[in-house]
């Protein structure tokens, strides 16, 4: 008696949704469901492509789209003669399950059913507590460089990027020079030596998405895996975020600053072989004190005598409100210093371009580490900033903003004395920047003080993590932005209230 080759009947095939076009996609996710349930089993035979398009009432070129999808992914498997079975692969074997016999799987990219718990590695656990820290403050004060009214760009940089994009120069083409385009390294070199006396030359620049990229490079290129490395105590988060998510946390060097800058002699102390020192020598952040010139001559003495690099951070250099602003280190040797800066603050973060200037021996490792990160950053916006630099648009953007922030910075200074007691918070002295620092009564959690004043609109930071965990004091950043002075005030009322409530809790604690 002659066998017969039964096709498995498909009572769950007819859902297919003809508004919806896509027909052999539709079909391929209802077979790959019915197989995944285990309706279809490892084996079975399926109807031929145009018995199957008969009863479903589409093309034979449908089915035929669908079955190679799924052949291709492994569900499905063809034999010339033979027609269309479910993959036998998908089944279990009998020595693989605790009663043997056959159990239908999915293939093993696509496994169905519980899968053992994801460990994620310490590195992982790091950056998602960076992500944490640094998630985006919404525009309201006190959050860093908000451009606002005088203080936004926005009319120039609109004629200038309308006039370089129809430039030839300017449009986007194919992959460009990792270390930038030489309009704008040639107006960053002219820039920083009329306004930090930086001494460098156009090929020293590399042109990066700002100072957090730059500091990134840094590591990567003048550290290996032991080297040590001296970091301010308190610093940015985003260097000792660097070093603790890249494996060079246990060189991590916290050397203490003082109202003179960084401890130089502490730091000899701690570590006098260090590769490389991290400073904000124009404007500690976040407490805001320059390095004094003893203590910059120390630093550099140290640097020489151990072949050590430094990484100045000249992150908001332009705006102090009282004389000019220090010249930047690097000026005094520029053999042992690698200077960043970013435009980003000063005109709108959302720019992301800075620069990196580096000493010629460490050129090729900076854009080789730069290929690696992400090749360049987009041309088009390089020749506006060239633009806006070279015709002398950010001279006059940087003093108006310096006149603008000065005033919003003594109405802050006031409205904090005003409506907030010295018992609650106190600002940090300082007289240049973009941010003070209030520092709260002993005791204070200053984090769960930042969460607070952002649930109740007002944008700020705990100052706690940018020490190290011995040396931690609660404190706020609080930023200048191009806020007007009814917001200042109502934040600042707000952010007394957040203060006072915190203190009563504290108070009522004590007491039970």
């Amino acid at each position: 008696m002659a066998r017969h080759r039964h096709a498995t009947e498909l009572p769950s095939i007819g859902k297919l949704d003809r508004c919806a076009g896509q027909l052999g996609r539709q079909l391929s996710t209802l077979l790959r469901e019915a197989i995944r349930r285990g309706e279809l089993k490892p084996g079975e035979l399926l109807p031929s492509t145009r018995h199957l398009a008969s009863s479903l009432g589409v093309s034979r070129g449908t089915v035929l789209e669908a079955f190679e999808q799924l052949i291709a992914e492994g569900y499905l498997e063809a034999q010339a003669g033979a027609g269309t079975r479910v993959a036998a692969a998908l089944s279990v074997g009998p020595n693989d399950g605790p009663h043997g016999g056959s159990k239908t799987r999915a293939p093993a990219r696509d496994v169905a059913g519980p899968a053992a718990p994801m460990r994620l590695s310490t590195r992982a656990a790091a950056f998602a507590e960076i992500s944490r820290q640094f998630a985006p403050l919404p525009p309201v004060p006190f959050a860093v460089s908000v451009p606002m009214g005088p203080t936004a760009p926005d009319d120039v940089w609109r004629r200038l990027g309308n006039r370089t994009r129809a430039l030839r120069a300017a449009a986007p083409s194919g992959y460009d020079d990792p270390q930038g385009v030489p309009a704008l390294r040639s107006a960053i070199a002219d820039y920083v030596r009329r306004s930090r006396s930086v001494h460098c030359t156009p090929e020293q620049v590399i042109v990066t998405t700002g100072t957090q990229q730059g500091l990134y490079l840094s590591c990567q290129v003048l550290l290996d895996t032991n080297d040590l490395a001296w970091v301010e105590d308190p610093a940015y988060r985003g260097i000792t975020g660097i070093l603790e998510s890249t494996g060079h946390q246990r060189g991590m060097v916290r050397v203490p600053v003082d109202e003179a800058g960084i401890d130089v002699e502490a730091g000899r102390a701690m570590a006098e072989h260090a590769r490389a020192a991290f400073v904000t020598p124009s404007h500690q952040y976040p407490l805001g004190m320059p390095l004094s010139m003893a203590r910059r001559n120390a630093l550099l003495a140290w640097a020489r005598a151990n072949g050590a690099w430094i990484v100045e951070d000249d992150y908001d250099s332009e705006l102090r409100y009282v004389g000019h602003p220090f010249p930047s280190l690097q000026g005094l040797a520029p053999e042992l210093v690698v200077y960043l800066g970013t435009f980003s603050k000063i005109l709108f973060p959302s720019l992301r371009l800075g620069y990196a200037i580096v000493p010629p021996p460490l050129v090729p490792a900076f854009c080789g580490a730069r290929v690696l990160i992400d090749r360049h950053s987009p041309s088009a916006d390089q020749h506006v900033l060239a633009a806006f630099i070279d015709e002398g648009h950010l001279d006059r953007h940087i003093r108006r903003v310096r006149l603008v922030y000065a005033d919003r910075r003594q109405h802050l200074i006031a409205a904090i004395a005003r409506w907030i007691p010295d018992e609650l918070a106190w600002l940090q002295p300082g007289d240049q920047g973009m941010h003070l620092v209030l520092w709260l009564a002993e005791g204070t959690d200053d984090q769960r003080i930042a969460s607070l004043a952002v649930e109740a609109g007002v944008a700020v930071r705990p100052v706690s993590p940018t020490y190290s965990a011995a040396n931690a004091r609660p404190g706020l950043v609080l930023g200048l932005g191009g806020y007007s002075d009814e917001q200042i005030d109502a934040a600042v009322k707000t952010l007394a209230k957040v203060l006072n409530s915190a203190a009563r809790g504290r108070a009522a604690s004590r007491a039970g």
